[in-house]
């Protein structure tokens, strides 16, 4: 009996020193030291590759923003400021879904099939705004130059890029709005355009805030 209750009592003590070990190393030790790493070696990417503006974090380079005008009364939904480049279609989750306006509640896809005629008829809305919102007097936009990104949302919903094809077409929309030459906006595009990751994975896009951010920049130089 006494040796069974002294065995008990010495592989708890073991139990609780293995505890207070594994717990001082995993939960003490290893975080601070891998924090150490990150905040030495990838401070922009440990700290949520923030962007700044005029001194102040006006957003991440990995999350998308809305750039819309305030909502009017009776509205569901508030318009797409024009002078502005739009991002991709924010309707991830669904129109009921707290994640219509890049909110960072909850991220997914729609999750529904090609085939959906509920998601059949947003590709068709989207691609009807897009048409008609980047359309200008001496540019037309034609269905056939919309690219899909224009008309989706991403598997997120929360994309921060957009195909170069998606930015120029809005190009002389967002001259025109912006009192810019065509040139000057085109050349905002190209200097804002990243290649291939390694230069061999995924696709060559643009990042809509820091884009909008040297939009912002020049406006304010003219």
């Amino acid at each position: 009996m006494n040796n069974s209750v002294s065995n008990t009592a010495r592989l708890l003590g073991a139990g609780l020193r293995a505890l207070l070990v594994l717990t001082l190393v995993t939960g003490v030790i290893y975080p601070l030291v891998i924090t150490g790493i990150a905040q030495g070696l990838f401070d922009d990417k440990a700290n949520g590759s923030e962007v700044r503006a005029d001194g102040k974090v006006v957003g991440s380079s990995l999350i998308g923003q809305s750039y819309t005008l305030p909502l009017k009364e009776g509205e569901e939904t508030p318009a797409p400021d024009l002078k502005w480049f739009q991002g991709r279609p924010q309707n991830g989750l669904s129109t009921n879904s707290v994640n219509t306006q890049y909110k960072l509640i909850l991220s997914g896809a729609t999750n529904r099939s090609g085939d959906n005629e509920e998601l059949i008829q947003w590709v068709k809305d989207a691609k009807a705004a897009v048409v008609k919102d980047n359309s200008t007097a001496g540019y037309e936009v034609k269905p056939s130059d919309v690219p899909a990104d224009a008309v989706t949302s991403s598997g997120s919903g929360l994309d921060p890029d957009i195909s170069p094809e998606y930015a120029e077409i809005q190009v002389h929309r967002v001259a025109e709005r912006n009192g810019l030459s065509v040139a000057e906006v085109q050349k905002l595009v190209d200097e804002h355009t990243e290649g291939r990751t390694l230069g061999f994975m995924g696709e060559p896009r643009v990042n809509v805030l820091e884009l909008n951010i040297a939009l912002e920049e020049l406006v304010a130089k003219g």
